[in-house]
């Protein structure tokens, strides 16, 4: 008789018993998300925050602040440096409040493909991982929003429509606004728990956002036009604070990030399935798209391209955004490769 899964099951309260704070008191995890309340990325991170609390015998809880109750990503960022919060489930805005090397993944126009973007992060992973860690934040997981589009309150086909609108960008960024405004554009920098307010006043006219955010968030229902053109796109990462996560016994440290990252798997399934989807619900609800032949693609293109030389190092440091074009063009090499064979 094999008295192996015997040995373990009885073992198994033992573990769950040695490894719970000396205390006796659970390590509580207060984590943040702009995600609304009942939409899927909090429901999928309530699942996630019950399988860490069933997984670590109740050793650890999540709690869960959804619908920026918290603040938008910087503000996010500011509190778990302060410690009034552990974790969050943050855009790519607010892990490059940590380090600025994430934006190597959200190059305008560098990519083409979800498989090019997966590609170059898994390549990127360990190192931005370990330069997150450095600074006091680990890494749980990779999540994306989608392809950003510019939802605008009048039709824009090309960059030249775009200029003279009133465009969002996220606040505390000096140096992207700077880059905007010297393409010709007109930023308006506000956090995003304005974002409905300004659209609704006028304050801003165009929005660069996932067409999932659009519809999630109403956004859409005042700016009723999307230019389709992948302008680039939204990643994003669950961080916890090291200290916080030092603080869970190294033996529960495993099965909860196993966890974490199942969530992040379901959360990228879903929105990657969801985007047409969403596209075609807002098309039936007024939204006018905007579609781009090869030609405007190309002026597109152009158009942030022609920044790649100021973004580099001034928005993205060099050496990340030199190693995302190296990948991509990798990337592209092999598949073309493959295409041939």
């Amino acid at each position: 008789m094999n008295t192996m899964p015997i040995r373990a099951a009885l073992a198994l309260p033992l573990i769950l018993l040695a490894s719970r704070p000396a205390a006796g008191e659970p390590v509580l995890v207060k984590m943040a998300t702009i995600a609304p309340e009942g939409s899927q990325y909090h429901l999928i991170l309530r699942e996630m925050a019950e399988k860490w609390k069933s997984a670590s015998g109740g050793a650890v809880e999540v709690r869960l602040y959804p619908g920026s109750v918290a603040g938008d990503d910087v503000d996010v960022i500011r509190k778990m440096r302060l410690g009034t919060l552990n974790s969050a489930l943050l855009t790519s805005v607010g892990v490059a409040a940590v380090d600025k090397s994430v934006y190597a993944l959200e190059v305008p126009m560098l990519y083409r493909s979800y498989e090019e973007v997966d590609y170059v992060l898994e390549k990127m992973a360990p190192k931005l991982e370990a330069a997150l860690e450095a600074k006091g934040f680990v890494v749980l997981n990779w999540v994306d929003g989608g392809w950003v589009r510019f939802f605008t309150k009048t039709p824009v086909a090309r960059p030249d429509d775009l200029k003279p609108l009133k465009l969002f960008a996220w606040a505390g960024d000096p140096e992207a606004l700077e880059i905007w405004k010297g393409a010709g554009f007109n930023p308006v920098p506000l956090p995003t728990t304005e974002i409905s307010t300004a659209l609704q006043t006028g304050l801003v006219s165009a929005l660069p956002t996932p067409p999932q955010a659009a519809v999630l968030l109403q956004w859409y229902t005042h700016a009723k036009n999307m230019t389709d053109v992948k302008w680039a796109l939204l990643l994003g990462a669950t961080l916890v604070n090291k200290a916080t996560w030092e603080k869970i016994p190294a033996a529960l440290r495993p099965p909860l990030k196993a966890a974490a990252q199942e969530a992040g798997k379901r959360l990228r399934e879903e929105i990657r399935q969801a985007g047409e989807r969403d596209v075609q619900a807002m098309q039936k609800r007024g939204l006018n798209v905007v579609t781009i032949d090869a030609k405007g693609e190309a002026l597109w293109r152009a158009a942030a391209e022609s920044a790649y030389g100021r973004i580099r190092e001034k928005i993205i440091p060099a050496e990340a955004f030199d190693e995302a074009q190296r990948l991509v063009a990798d990337f592209r090499r092999l598949k073309q490769a493959a295409r041939e064979h």
